[in-house]
């Protein structure tokens, strides 16, 4: 399969409306975040130049919907363009083989919370004591590192997750919070993703990372979720459920994190808190400001209280309690 890589220039403060936008036609929500960095005197480290255009970027299958898509994304950037300074939509075909490279191309090491390091796989790193490493080859799959809701929930773990716990990481994606919960003392952790291709990229980058053996990577979902096909594409129709690996008896969790969407965050509101055990704890993210009220209703309404909040840009996570 070919592939098209949108991109476009746009101010800072715009990011997180533009990525929102990407991430609802790109393939598997995926967006690059390409922020211009200012590099450190020393070593790795670098800072970001707030004064300079961020370049989002995302991917299309090259097929008979690709130009429809592109015309829709281009005309919200027009649309948004009259708030805020936006360039103009570049297009650029990519063949099968390049795909791996056009990702590539665009991955820095991450620094995020007080000790997670996120490497790409193909390049190198060296460790200082205490810090927890993610090496992570996306691949195709959403969740590098980048987007601010990736860097909120890592954060939340950092904090959260108590040694022997089980952990379900519900819409994995590459797999990153997953292996930061093995890394962080989960005993077990169960990676579910309703793409087929996120689950083999989670279980290869679980692999990667020497906790294989404490990562479980399947097909599926909780509940509701099983009968939503791919959350994060544009399909309507629902999927045939990998009904044995999405399967989970009430209170199997003592945490969950889903950094999915906002809807569907408050759909599965209730299959959630059922697989909490009691005490257990829900971090969430994928929450635009705008929808936070929705979800949190959901919430409460599932019996879930809310002990923490966080937000960058106009992102939140949120931390919930089965009580």
């Amino acid at each position: 399969m070919n592939w098209l890589e949108l991109s476009v220039q746009v101010d800072p403060e715009a990011v997180e409306s533009i990525s929102e936008l990407l991430s609802g036609y790109g393939y598997n929500g995926g967006v690059v975040i390409d922020q211009p960095i200012i590099p450190g005197e020393d070593g790795p480290e670098y800072t970001y130049d707030a004064g300079r255009p961020v370049t989002l970027r995302t991917y299309l299958p090259l097929d008979d919907q690709a130009e429809t898509i592109r015309v829709r994304i281009e005309q919200a950037l027009w649309h948004l363009g009259r708030m805020r300074t936006i360039g103009p939509l570049l297009v650029q075909p990519i063949e099968e083989q390049d795909w791996a490279n056009a990702w590539k191309r665009y991955y820095t090491i991450q620094h995020v919370g007080e000790k997670t390091v996120i490497v790409p796989s193909w390049l190198e790193y060296t460790p200082h004591p205490g810090e927890v490493i993610i090496r992570l080859d996306p691949g195709m799959a959403f969740g590098t590192g980048l987007h601010p809701t990736t860097r909120l929930c890592l954060a939340l773990l950092e904090g959260y997750v108590q040694p022997g716990q089980v952990v379900l990481d519900l819409g994995s994606g590459s797999g990153i919070l997953a292996i930061a919960a093995a890394h962080l003392g989960a005993q077990r952790v169960l990676a579910l993703d309703t793409d087929p291709i996120a689950v083999e990229a989670s279980a290869a980058n679980a692999a990667r990372n020497g906790v294989g053996a404490q990562v479980v990577s399947a097909e599926g979902s909780l509940g509701r979720g099983l009968e939503l096909g791919n959350w994060l594409t544009s399909s309507s129709e629902a999927r045939e459920p990998n009904l044995e690996s999405a399967a989970a008896n009430p209170g199997s969790f003592d945490l969950i994190v889903a950094n999915i969407l906002a809807r569907i965050l408050a759909i599965l509101a209730d299959d959630m808190a059922n697989a909490l055990a009691p005490g257990a704890l829900l971090l969430s993210s994928g929450i635009i400001a705008d929808r936070e009220d929705e979800v949190a209703l959901a919430y409460a309404a599932a019996g879930l209280e809310r002990i923490e909040r966080r937000q960058e840009g106009d992102w939140v996570a949120l931390v919930h309690q089965r009580v």
